[in-house]
């Protein structure tokens, strides 16, 4: 259920291959990293059940869909079996959802059928009727998951938007809580609010928790 993941942007090659062989032993679902090492943790990862997950408009997702569609595209094309957008934060605030529907769809038709969307709402800069709407567009636009947070945003996954999300996503898309998941109990408090997936850089202290 967990996502290992580095996102900082002074990321070595070597941490990348760290987390590589941490997700190899401990079977986490996947391995989520930025662009540039798509093609790296693909190789690192190859023939095990280990996916790997890139993002797309990351962090801000204030790009265009052009751009993100681009970068989801080509993420795909080297190696990623998911990709982890950020919407258009500003237009769902401002109550602009064709633009946000129309963001989200042009990665979901990018990267084609077989490659899970995961949408990322940055809860915390969002009032609850606009992470509804959120995603309520995510599901529209045909994305695999909604997802709470960055993790570079003011703010981190709460137990609270996870169950909003759920109920709102109903029981057929997947929910993904990330940013400041550091601790087993956490952890534990996510999955029974309803997420199925859980982004965090602290997998291994999580399980080793166990």
């Amino acid at each position: 259920m967990i996502d290992h993941t580095l996102l900082k942007p002074e990321a070595v090659p070597a941490q990348i291959e760290r987390l590589c062989e941490e997700a190899l032993e401990h079977g986490f679902a996947a391995v989520c990293v930025n662009g540039a090492w798509v093609p790296l943790a693909a190789r690192l990862v190859s023939g095990s059940e280990v996916a790997v997950a890139a993002v797309a408009g990351f962090p801000l997702g204030a790009g265009t869909s052009a751009a993100k569609a681009f970068e989801a595209g080509d993420a795909a094309a080297g190696g990623a079996a998911e990709v982890d957008m950020v919407i258009n934060v500003g237009a769902l605030k401002a109550g602009d959802e064709p633009l946000v529907e129309a963001d989200i769809r042009a990665v979901v038709a990018a990267v084609g059928a077989g490659v899970a969307v995961k949408v990322i709402l940055e809860t915390a800069l969002l009032t609850d009727g606009d992470k509804v709407r959120g995603c309520e567009l995510a599901v529209a636009a045909g994305a695999g998951f909604v997802k709470t947070s960055t993790g570079f945003g003011p703010g981190g996954a709460t137990v609270e938007d996870v169950a909003l999300l759920r109920r709102t996503a109903g029981p057929d898309v997947g929910v993904k809580a990330a940013g400041g998941i550091r601790t087993r109990e956490q952890a534990e408090a996510m999955i029974t609010a309803g997420a199925n997936r859980l982004g965090t850089s602290n997998s291994v202290q999580i399980v080793g928790e166990g």
